[in-house]
């Protein structure tokens, strides 16, 4: 056999490279270029920051002034909501509405207007709360002597010359206003007529009646909503008013 004959024979074979080994290979490639990037966008994070608070320690009054025109922002916003606050407080406790007003009002707008009443009466948390759904209930209110009121408000834009609240309106009232609502006070308002029916239902289902009349002198601030009906509870809790 000739000499070339057994080096061939002689030599080695390397083993061929897997195609997991490949994969892990470029998968560990491209996990250290990953930290290379991270590491990089670290590196040139610090540096900037490093110039920029350098740059601000040389320009210190810049925080300075930073720091004025925030403060004097900061100031600006909570003087506007204290005069805000300050001035519903005062339009509340002035709160006036005629009855051509009220006529005049949309119903919704005349919910809103039976919340602000209360509201303007002491009870801070009056809610509009009529719609779609509402269960008999427009205007949810707690006076200061801790009784759940709830209000259905009857709107009349043509006033007396509409149609009047009838015994079907308060039987509404009295279904849910207790039950479902948790009424100490269930109140049925309207700036229009309430048939004689009526008023004798809500005097035996102790329901309590607005009329046109009623709400002519409570609108006009006179006298707080539970000062002008008969057979109010009690107060369930003692206050500062009671």
């Amino acid at each position: 056999m000739s000499p070339h004959v057994r080096r061939r024979r002689g030599r080695t074979r390397r083993p061929p490279v897997s195609r997991r080994t490949r994969r892990q290979n470029r998968r560990r490639q491209r996990a250290d270029d990953r930290l290379t990037g991270f590491l990089l966008a670290v590196g040139l994070a610090a540096a900037l920051v490093v110039v920029v608070v350098n740059w601000l320690l040389a320009h210190w009054w810049i925080l300075i002034l930073i720091g004025a025109l925030a403060a004097l922002a900061g100031g600006g916003r909570l003087y506007q909501k204290q005069q805000k606050a300050r001035w519903e407080a005062v339009r509340a406790q002035g709160l006036r509405y005629g009855l051509s007003q009220l006529d005049a009002l949309h119903h919704s707008r005349f919910e809103d207007a039976v919340r602000d009443l209360m509201r303007r009466d002491g009870c801070q948390d009056a809610t509009r709360v009529g719609g779609g759904g509402d269960l008999g209930a427009d205007v949810k209110a707690t006076d200061p002597y801790g009784r759940r009121w709830v209000i259905q408000c009857k709107h009349r834009r043509n006033g007396l010359a509409g149609s009047a609240v009838g015994t079907p309106d308060l039987q509404v009232l009295n279904g849910t206003a207790r039950q479902v609502h948790g009424a100490d006070i269930a109140v049925i308002v309207t700036n229009g007529r309430v048939t004689a029916p009526a008023v004798a239902f809500a005097r035996q289902q102790r329901l309590h009646v607005v009329d046109r009349h009623t709400l002519a002198v409570w609108a006009s601030g006179s006298r707080p909503l539970w000062e002008l009906l008969r057979a109010v509870p009690p107060p369930r809790k003692p206050t500062a008013l009671s």
